[in-house]
């Protein structure tokens, strides 16, 4: 796919693993349009860097766990844009949870932002990703391969977007590819201590840990030279996966 004036629409955009995307995306000559709930003021001062290098973007805000708001932010963007190329569901909601202190309150948010939230999505978005013969890139979570139980709800919504990874590609072929990214250890928790996070990259093959910049690297590629890529999820992850 040649980037140059197609619009991207990257969910949770202004922050983190999304902002590098954006960032990368906007780089390569794509329109963007900077999706976000609270982060409002990193948004826009996101889309204030991208507009003074000569970029085109705009942030628009939606609740990602009401899927009216979803339909809408679809409509924001092509009011705004006039047509939309690529959807990259990036935003996602993470809470640990045990069995033992199981909540149907976090269970429920979890799957609503990580699993019904990117189908809604591609459902209002799916005429205009046609049109264009456009793509999806959903971020998914290697460790889905090997769940963590103190992370029932959030496990679980990320397996619901494994699948919903291969039920999409299935249901939008031949126009639109759709394709997920595994990310490992690429941008860490804020309340992970050193302790924790020197573990966890000792359990890595590569031995150390991924960066935003790696995933937005992936993303690229996909869209770039992925025109043969669809209902696979790639992972990015040092490595971890076959350990």
């Amino acid at each position: 796919m040649n980037l140059v004036d197609r619009v991207v629409l990257v969910t949770g955009g202004a922050r983190r693993i999304g902002r590098a995307i954006v960032e990368r995306l906007a780089d390569s000559g794509c329109r963007v349009a900077v999706h976000y709930q609270t982060s409002r003021d990193e948004a826009q001062a996101l889309v204030e860097q991208l507009r003074a290098a000569g970029r085109e973007a705009d942030a628009l805000p939606a609740d990602l766990a009401d899927p009216a708001a979803c339909g809408g932010l679809v409509e924001a963007v092509l009011r705004r844009f006039g047509r939309l190329d690529v959807l990259v569901n990036n935003a996602s909601a993470f809470a640990p949870m045990t069995l033992e202190d199981f909540s149907v309150a976090v269970w429920d948010r979890m799957l609503r932002v990580n699993a019904t939230a990117p189908c809604v999505l591609a459902h209002a978005a799916r005429n205009a990703l046609r049109a264009a013969g456009g793509r999806i890139v959903n971020l998914h979570d290697a460790a889905t391969l090997r769940p963590w139980p103190d992370h029932v709800a959030y496990m679980v919504s990320k397996g619901a977007l494994d699948t919903l990874t291969r039920v999409l590609a299935r249901a939008l072929a031949p126009e639109v590819n759709v394709v997920g990214i595994a990310v490992g250890v690429a941008a860490w928790p804020e309340h992970y201590d050193e302790s924790l996070r020197e573990r966890l990259v000792a359990r890595i093959p590569l031995r150390r840990a991924g960066s935003p910049a790696d995933i937005a690297a992936a993303v690229h590629y996909v869209l770039r030279d992925g025109d043969y890529l669809t209902g696979t999820i790639i992972p990015v992850d040092g490595g971890r996966h076959v350990v």
